[in-house]
């Protein structure tokens, strides 16, 4: 693929569409855009040999997994240093979903789901802190996610 691949609008319109609805098949894309369904194909390849798309993900309410603890934690560590070590460990723990290193009070934060607040305290005592060069953690409880969602692709496109 060539290097100089430019994304234009008919792309960002394929991928707004596949971020409202990762199912919708490209044909349909493909009538909705007004291409043809190879077009489709050959955008999303190229978008993906770019690094633009990076696979698929599935929604899942883990509330009805019987996981009903949503956190964020932010972890300080004790120097920074420490960050990629640290990282590996979090990346082996299953309930960590997503990590980040940040600027601000935190050197990283993070989202984990637990069952309930034992399970929590389980994960945070016997498995985060546990970490080599995790010097604390404070821990944040959501009570409710309002919005999740993607950047509106197709009003990067006015």
């Amino acid at each position: 693929m060539s290097k100089n691949y430019e994304i234009d609008t008919i792309d960002l319109k394929i991928l707004a569409l596949l971020s409202e609805d990762a199912k919708i098949p490209y044909t349909e894309i493909a009538k909705k855009v007004f291409v043809s369904g190879g077009t489709v194909h050959v955008r999303m390849r190229k978008l993906e040999e770019m690094g633009v798309v990076q696979g698929a993900t599935l929604k899942i309410d883990y509330s009805k997994l019987g996981y009903d603890i949503t956190a964020f934690l932010g972890i300080f560590l004790e120097k920074s240093s420490y960050y990629e070590r640290v990282a590996s460990e979090l990346e082996k723990i299953p309930e960590v979903v997503s990590l980040h290193y940040t600027t601000g009070p935190y050197s990283m934060y993070c989202r984990i789901y637990c069952k309930d607040t034992t399970h929590l305290r389980q994960v945070l005592h016997d498995k985060i802190q546990k970490i080599d060069g995790v010097e604390r953690t404070e821990s944040i409880i959501s009570l409710e996610e309002r919005v999740q969602r993607t950047i509106r692709l197709d009003e990067l496109m006015e």
